[in-house]
């Protein structure tokens, strides 16, 4: 029985270790999908992304370290407000056209959004181009971020995440070559523009509290909502 015993817990022994061992080599190839590890922009999104990202709220220092890290070209605005403070920001940034590539208007949004729209332009956006069409994205057109408005038929009193510009509307893409993708023309049709837009709204969920799209209701039939909503880390996806 003493020998049983002892054969029990020297397996038990060895079996915790190797999961130990198997669970250190697996979270060192993939820290973006432990919670306690920092946000990369060299990285692959991952299951804690979204989480790292809404951690950035209220940390503008931290927030803007990760854009100057990634070379991405920003500027920062002055603080704004309106409404009695019910609009406005303090962490807002433009980004500015790098060669190739741009936003038009050019985008002017909070920091945790601007970090959110780094990722998904290159490991999702770009990727997608060039996989259905053989050429990348030079320019993403938008509805603007900005606007000190409450959410259209929601709630009386409840304002958008506009109202912080912690959101921007994309309304389309523009290939190299000149060939534009939008989502009013292009979401219900068949073909390859179809799926690449699928592929860029569902890829933005990585990177976004919210994303909402044709498919959620009439009010975004021409354009794909994103936003970092507080969700404690939570991605909200239609």
């Amino acid at each position: 029985m003493a020998f049983a015993r002892t054969s029990h817990r020297l397996f038990l022994t060895v079996f915790i270790a190797a999961l130990g061992l198997a669970f250190y080599s697996w979270a060192k190839g993939h820290p973006q999908d432990l919670p306690w590890t920092p946000l990369s922009l060299g990285e692959q999104a991952g299951r804690f992304t979204n989480f790292k990202i809404a951690g950035l709220h209220g940390d503008f220092r931290s927030c803007r370290r990760l854009l100057d890290d990634g070379a991405e070209a920003y500027a920062v605005l002055p603080p704004a407000r309106a409404e009695g403070g019910a609009c406005g920001y303090d962490d807002g940034v433009r980004l500015e056209s790098s060669p190739g590539f741009g936003y038009a208007p050019r985008a002017e949004v909070s920091c945790p959004v601007a970090i959110g729209l780094f990722l998904w332009e290159r490991q999702v956006v770009q990727p997608a181009a060039l996989r259905h069409f053989g050429r990348p994205v030079t320019r993403v057109d938008s509805f603007g971020s900005y606007a000190c408005r409450p959410i259209r038929g929601g709630r009386e009193g409840r304002w958008s995440e506009h109202a912080r510009a912690n959101a921007i509307d994309i309304a389309g893409f523009r290939l190299s070559g000149g060939r534009r993708i939008s989502v009013a023309g292009d979401w219900r049709r068949d073909g390859a523009e179809a799926a690449f837009l699928r592929e860029v709204r569902n890829g933005a969920c990585r990177m976004f509290a919210t994303v909402l799209s044709p498919d959620y209701n009439a009010a975004h039939r021409d354009h794909l909502h994103l936003d970092q909503a507080a969700r404690g880390g939570w991605s909200y996806c239609r």
